[in-house]
């Protein structure tokens, strides 16, 4: 399974400049991680990756994933974390957890298989607006894994945590992408994500800063 962008380019609605122009990419299985400047476009083609927008020019190729931004698609072969997180704050740790295996169709054990690994097993009942930073960020991370997605986008996944969250995270990332043929792809500034990547894309690189 690959990725394919070809010729890829976004302008947001009111904008002068496009975000993204002309970008060309093939990710590959494993995890590739984007590095660049705040505001280069790593967000933005994570949207455009997961058919959350669409290209204003050039196209995304997935032949082997349901239509990208299609009801399949969205419900059982794409989970994304964004950095909003977008829990139910209401509702507890595990509902979020179960609404999330319901919806793609996969057993509610894979989501408590996540929530024991990343260390979120003992605040199930919990409301999730009663924990901290970092396990919100735990269980957001657990909802996306639970459902095996073929295509895995996370946004700054450990943006102003700790090393111990970090770690905790990193090592659910690393276990996710061995024996796999999905694909991650992670947005970030954070260094300490860098020995996950089998693949880094640097914004500095491929997209001049005016654009």
């Amino acid at each position: 399974m690959k990725i394919v962008c070809h010729e890829l380019g976004y302008i947001y609605p009111g904008a002068k400049t496009p975000v993204l122009s002309g970008l060309d990419l093939v990710i590959e299985p494993g995890v590739t991680l984007l590095k660049g400047y705040s505001g280069c476009g790593k967000s933005t083609l994570l949207r455009l990756l997961g058919g959350l927008l669409e290209p204003c020019t050039g196209r995304i190729e997935a032949p082997q994933l349901p239509l990208l931004g299609s009801r399949e698609f969205l419900r059982k072969a794409f989970a994304m974390v964004f950095q909003e997180l977008n829990l139910l704050p209401l509702a507890s740790v595990w509902r979020n957890i179960e609404l999330s295996c319901r919806i793609a169709g996969v057993p509610t054990e894979q989501g408590r298989e996540w929530l024991n690994l990343l260390g979120m097993e003992p605040f199930a009942d919990r409301k999730v607006e009663s924990l901290s930073g970092g396990q919100k960020q735990r269980v957001a991370i657990a909802r996306a894994l639970s459902k095996s997605p073929a295509l895995l986008l996370l946004d700054e996944p450990t943006s102003g945590l700790d090393d111990h969250n970090t770690s905790i995270i990193s090592a659910a990332i690393q276990r996710f992408s061995q024996g796999s043929d999905a694909i991650c792809v992670i947005a970030s500034h954070d260094h300490r994500l860098d020995p996950l990547a089998h693949e880094l894309v640097d914004f500095h690189r491929i997209l001049s800063l005016s654009e």
